[in-house]
């Protein structure tokens, strides 16, 4: 990567921090400090609704890590996403104590409904908020090493990995489907009380989730772009514009793709385990390929290989979604196929990278100008 263009990601990235700071500290001041009357009041729906996309660009900047500057089309994050979500979930579950439907201080209410007699194995712990978060982290990544272990060095590419990715998530979805899994089945995880003590519907709750979110969005941002501006992400790009002459040159090319899946991973579950409490529910509906493969047009949308594109793409697709499903629900899907078409053949590096070969291109014709205008 040339100086002059570094600087100008660089500027990029600085700006996208400063966005997220002033969303950070303006949107809750909005909330909190002027009255509901008030013009600039931003109503906690609002704020929750933002904050969902911001989990949303959250996930978008880990897809971008793998495939804008690895080369790995992963169709399978979204099963990274939910289980992070259903770590949060389990243990939003374990606080409701008492005040479930059936009053078990133990057992879930499905579980009652169910007729469980004890708490599974894989709920132990959940009660904890430090042992559920490194859950988040922990659960995601490990599936992601464990499965990048078997592909990468199976050298498993291309659109054979993309699909591999998809199935899994598939088979994922339908095994937590199953009652017996003990996730609560087709109705998933709901009816949350309490996060840390505080109640999960307060206003001042919602305002630190909102928070949370796009600190953690700026904290993965930050790892990211440490990762690929480094002479590991040197490597990486190298791997995905050329695997074949890496290999050649020494590097053990599985090493680097497994550590870039797994980081992007961990970062998918943090994004899902900021988004149910924010939402409400998790169930494994969100384990569904369809949800993966939105999150591709996402970073195709914004720009592949620019982590800011990525988050730009998720945020601006998911509003159009919400404003069209709301007006006309029915021309969603229509419109999410024809967006990716006219990307694909259009705006093949997305909004960003389409911007930026622009002003590149343009500053390129004033030094050839100022050039010859220069020359005796």
């Amino acid at each position: 990567m040339s100086r002059a263009l570094y600087l100008r990601h660089d500027k990029l990235g600085m700006g996208f921090l400063m966005v997220l700071c002033a969303l950070g500290v303006l949107v809750p001041v909005l909330n909190l400090a002027l009255p509901v009357t008030s013009s600039w009041h931003v109503p906690t729906y609002a704020m929750s609704l933002m904050g969902k996309y911001v989990c949303y660009a959250l996930l978008a900047v880990a897809l971008d890590l793998v495939w804008g500057f690895c080369g790995i089309l992963s169709l399978g994050h979204g099963a990274f996403f939910a289980l992070g979500g259903y770590a949060m979930g389990m243990y939003l579950m374990r606080q409701i104590g008492t005040r479930g439907v059936y009053g078990n201080p133990l057992l879930p209410d499905f579980m009652v409904f169910l007729n469980w007699k004890e708490l599974p194995l894989t709920w132990f712990g959940f009660s904890s908020f430090g042992y559920a978060m490194m859950m988040v982290i922990v659960v995601p990544g490990a599936l992601a090493f464990v499965f990048g272990w078997f592909a990468f060095r199976s050298r498993v590419t291309g659109v054979y990995l993309s699909i591999i990715t998809q199935a899994m998530t598939y088979a994922m979805m339908l095994a937590f489907f199953r009652n017996d899994m003990g996730f609560g089945g087709n109705n998933g995880l709901t009816d949350f009380k309490d996060i840390l003590g505080f109640n999960i519907q307060a206003q001042g709750t919602r305002v630190c989730l909102f928070i949370a979110s796009v600190v953690a969005l700026a904290g993965c941002y930050l790892l990211a772009r440490f990762m690929v501006h480094s002479a590991y992400g040197k490597v990486l790009i190298a791997i995905r514009d050329a695997e074949s002459r890496s290999r050649f040159l020494g590097y053990r090319v599985e090493h680097f793709k497994l550590l870039a899946f797994t980081v992007s991973a961990s970062m998918a579950g943090l994004a899902g385990a900021l988004y149910v409490p924010q939402i409400g529910i998790i169930n494994p509906s969100e384990f569904a390929p369809g949800n993966s493969i939105e999150a591709v047009i996402w970073v195709a949308v914004g720009g592949r290989g620019t982590l800011v594109g990525a988050a730009l793409g998720a945020v601006l697709v998911n509003f159009s979604k919400t404003w069209l499903t709301g007006a006309m629900p029915e021309v969603w899907l229509f419109a999410l196929g024809a967006l990716f078409i006219v990307v694909t053949l259009f705006l093949p590096k997305g909004i960003i990278g389409t911007a930026s070969e622009m002003l590149k291109n343009r500053r390129d014709r004033q030094t050839s100008v100022q050039g010859e205008e220069a020359r005796p």
